[in-house]
């Protein structure tokens, strides 16, 4: 009885998030094809911002991106050297460009996390001659030659204050190939894309590796100053931005797209589980109520049914006659459901569609993750990232 209870609320919870949860399982929306990206007038400057720590290695391959843009607009670039210790700054400035700036990072004040800073000194560095839209990309990102053309485009024809795309990730062996699809997963399980670019909900998000924003509705909203201390700096920046970043609400749009790149590949578990850990416990406001809350939640979502099919199966085989069926056929048609929603995303990824039945498996890794994340809070080492612990 217990086990057909919690399988029940298994599959009626699969049921809400499958038909009533915004479509999160769906790969939309998308970036306009640079084909239909024309018009006169539509091209205001643009003033590129680039945070970097230690980021020696991936820059000779990500900033030509950046430098040979087909943008008709006047392009800045601002690359902010984060106290690397590879020699960033000089790598960066032996790709010699005139419309490349490298900037070195001052002292970080106590309030402000490392990245937010890095941006901060390079829009206060570009106010002179200040364009009218900011667009602020992690240093291992690369772009397409229209991608500049086709996210300003996406911004000034929708009305948009602020536009994020979710960068493609790279994957490397089995434990990689399932969870960096899981992690996009599950992040739009949190942030429905629909939902984001509905100016009448309040969910916000935006995905830190590429964000145009105007610069017009960030000061708006009191500038990076208002999230210095965000550590999911990219959803804070989205919730700030539609909250305050015109006057009844900012206009957002968050979409995916398989050009602009993640060059740093994810090779195995260790990779992801350093990206997870590093703010899982602070997505659930480092509240212990929540954790235990969520955990309980995963548990019902992703392992109930597996284990309900397995306990029915085991049940009818070992005496138990039809009486485990149920929890089979219950059990069996949320973890289909589950397999159902997951799937877009594997065949978005390239991956062999069966890969979609081991949800429930991601599911129990990224539960051991937040965990880890409460864990090392607790040790005093929670938000670690690239040297600093904050």
């Amino acid at each position: 009885m217990i086990w057909l209870v919690l399988v029940v609320l298994s599959l009626a919870a699969w049921l809400l998030l499958w038909l009533g949860h915004g479509g999160f399982w769906k790969i939309v929306p998308r970036l306009p094809d640079s084909e239909l990206c024309t018009g006169t007038g539509l091209w205001p400057a643009v003033d590129v911002v680039v945070p970097a720590r230690n980021e020696a290695d991936v820059l000779p391959e990500t900033l030509p991106t950046l430098l040979d843009q087909d943008y008709p607009g006047r392009l800045r670039i601002f690359l902010v050297d984060d106290h690397s210790t590879d020699g960033t700054a000089k790598v960066a400035r032996s790709i010699n460009a005139p419309i490349l700036r490298v900037l070195s990072a001052p002292h970080r004040p106590s309030q402000w996390t490392g990245k937010l800073w890095a941006l901060q000194q390079g829009v206060a560095a570009s106010q002179a001659e200040a364009a009218p839209l900011l667009l602020f990309t992690d240093a291992d990102i690369g772009h397409p030659f229209d991608s500049i053309r086709r996210l300003v485009a996406q911004s000034v024809t929708g009305d948009q204050d602020l536009v994020s795309l979710m960068a493609w990730l790279r994957y490397e062996g089995f434990w990689a190939c399932l969870l960096v699809p899981a992690f996009v997963y599950f992040f739009a399980m949190l942030y429905p894309f629909k939902r984001v670019g509905d100016s009448r909900r309040r969910t916000a998000g935006a995905a830190g590796g590429c964000v145009l924003v105007r610069r017009a509705a960030l000061q708006r909203a009191g500038g990076l100053e208002r999230i210095a201390g965000a550590l999911i700096d990219d959803c804070s920046l989205g919730r700030l931005i539609k909250r305050h970043g015109r006057v009844g609400g900012g206009r957002i749009w968050l979409g995916f797209t398989r050009d602009v790149v993640s060059r740093r590949s994810c090779r195995g578990l260790a990779p992801v589980w350093r990206m997870v850990v590093r703010t899982a416990f602070v997505q659930l406001h480092q509240s212990w109520w929540l954790l235990v809350g969520t955990v309980a939640g995963m548990v019902l979502l992703f392992l109930v049914p597996p284990l309900a099919v397995g306990f029915g199966i085991g049940w009818g085989v070992f005496g138990g006659g039809w009486s485990g069926l149920l929890p089979v056929l219950v059990g069996g048609a949320s973890w289909l459901i589950m397999a159902r929603t997951f799937a877009p995303m594997i065949r978005w990824y390239h991956l062999p569609s069966m890969l979609s039945a081991l949800l429930p498996l991601a599911g129990v890794v990224y539960t051991l993750m937040t965990i880890d994340s409460a864990r090392r809070f607790v040790l005093g080492r929670g938000g670690s990232w690239k040297g600093r612990t904050y």
